[in-house]
């Protein structure tokens, strides 16, 4: 997975360098490019610079083919190239693909990942014919065709990176714009088990434990997160003062629904409250759920993490939802990558207060949260950083991709059982 990754980031890395990458003929330079690949592959959308006004439609192409890629993993698109070449998988190959999708299981994993395939294929040719039709009247029919196509492929895989340099401020109350980039990141976040599940099954009962945990999560952010923005809002003028109540409504869904590794914004981050920043920053962290192309530590762990919490206040020895207990070892990984989650989040940040003298805490902050949970949102210091900035940043990306899935994997399989017994002693807690 590691080499995987890194080798295609160093491709990217490459391709974006080349003078026909740039508009201006010359070289972006190897750092800038390294940092763009990273943020592609990594699925961030976190930009040291503005794709649409240096890239020209090839290093667009080729940072669009590394979203596609990092979203969907690399494995995906291997599977793909073995089926047409009429190639057998075999066992160690199986064991990546499984780590690839976050499965639980060795078998299917063929037909999960034509699944995955298929799905991303579908949803974001939906999601391109919609936006071309919605910017056809504006743009020309050719024009807004590119533009669909990258936007969706951009926001089913959560990447959020953007053609215009404001991002899609400008469609800030714009119904079509809005409903379909968080449709496509939504079902992208949502991980593709569920997806498959909810397509088998199409019953409440009748979904498995994970699929629940994620729709019944997945719904509790999108309300409170958008109750929370748009009442905290409310106490901003310098946010809403030129919006209609329509579109502060829009703009309130949409910057709460966003932090779920999508990276899109409808307006300035900057601009919003330091209190809604904050909760933002709880909400990037948060992420997507397992399993799909999102980030973060997933809604998933920090429901198990929850539920942990809550049957210890209640002084039960089980964890349990939905009639099911969890078994411990789990409850006991989600607590692993919690605790490795915050502190890879708490050591990035202090380097950077090191490194980016010049800017707020809560700037540093969130930026490093965003990387970490490959997220893309940003309070507008990326074009600011220093060298040494991007270069931490671009290992946050990375570590945060492939951080906690491969953290969870490797966790679930290194059981050893111990054959010596220590006596029990109590420590106090609180």
């Amino acid at each position: 997975m590691v080499f995987g990754f890194a080798a295609i980031i160093l491709l990217g890395t490459m391709l974006l360098s080349l003078p026909i990458s740039s508009t201006s003929g010359e070289s972006l330079g190897l750092l800038d490019s390294f940092f763009m690949a990273t943020s592609a592959v990594c699925v961030t959308g976190l930009a040291v610079f503005d794709p649409g006004q240096q890239l020209t439609m090839f290093g667009e192409i080729v940072l669009l083919v590394l979203v596609q890629l990092g979203g969907l993993g690399f494995m995906t698109f291997g599977v793909i190239i073995a089926v047409l070449l009429g190639k057998r998988l075999g066992l160690k190959e199986r064991t990546l693909i499984q780590t690839s999708t976050n499965s639980n299981s060795i078998q299917g994993l063929v037909r999960l990942s034509l699944s995955i395939f298929f799905i991303a294929l579908i949803v974001e040719l939906a999601g391109s014919v919609i936006l071309t039709l919605r910017w056809a009247p504006d743009m020309g029919v050719g024009i807004a065709a590119y533009y669909a196509v990258f936007h969706s492929v951009s926001a089913f895989n959560n990447a959020g990176f953007s053609l215009w340099p404001d991002g899609l401020n400008r469609f800030v109350g714009d119904p079509v714009v809005n409903v379909v980039i968080t449709f496509l990141f939504m079902i992208g976040g949502i991980g593709f088990t569920v997806l498959l599940d909810l397509f088998r099954k199409r019953k409440w009962d009748a979904l498995s434990l994970h699929s629940k945990i994620v729709l019944l999560s997945s719904g509790c952010l999108l309300i409170g997160g958008f109750v929370v923005v748009f009442l905290l809002e409310l106490l901003n003028p310098t946010a809403y003062e030129t919006f209609t109540w329509s579109e502060r409504v829009w703009a309130a869904y949409f910057q709460s629904v966003t932090p779920r590794t999508a990276g899109f914004n409808t307006m300035f981050t900057s601009e919003l409250m330091t209190a809604t920043q904050f909760f933002i920053i709880f909400l990037m962290f948060i992420g997507a759920s397992s399993g799909s192309t999102g980030g973060g530590i997933k809604t998933n762990t920090f429901v198990v993490l929850l539920l942990a919490v809550f049957s210890s206040i209640r002084g039960r020895e089980q964890v349990r939802i939905f009639n099911r207990n969890i078994a411990y070892e789990i409850v006991l990984r989600a607590l692993s990558v919690i605790i490795i989650s915050l502190g890879v989040v708490m050591l990035v940040a202090f380097l950077l207060t090191i490194t980016e003298r010049n800017q707020d805490f809560i700037a540093i902050l969130f930026e490093t949260t965003s990387a970490f949970s490959t997220v893309g949102l940003s309070l507008g210091i990326t074009f600011d950083l220093s060298p040494a900035g991007k270069l931490l940043l671009s290992v946050t990306m990375f570590v945060g991709r492939l951080g906690p899935l491969t953290l969870a994997y490797a966790l679930a399989k290194r059981r050893r059982e111990s054959t010596i017994g220590y006596p029990e002693e109590k420590v106090l807690i609180g």
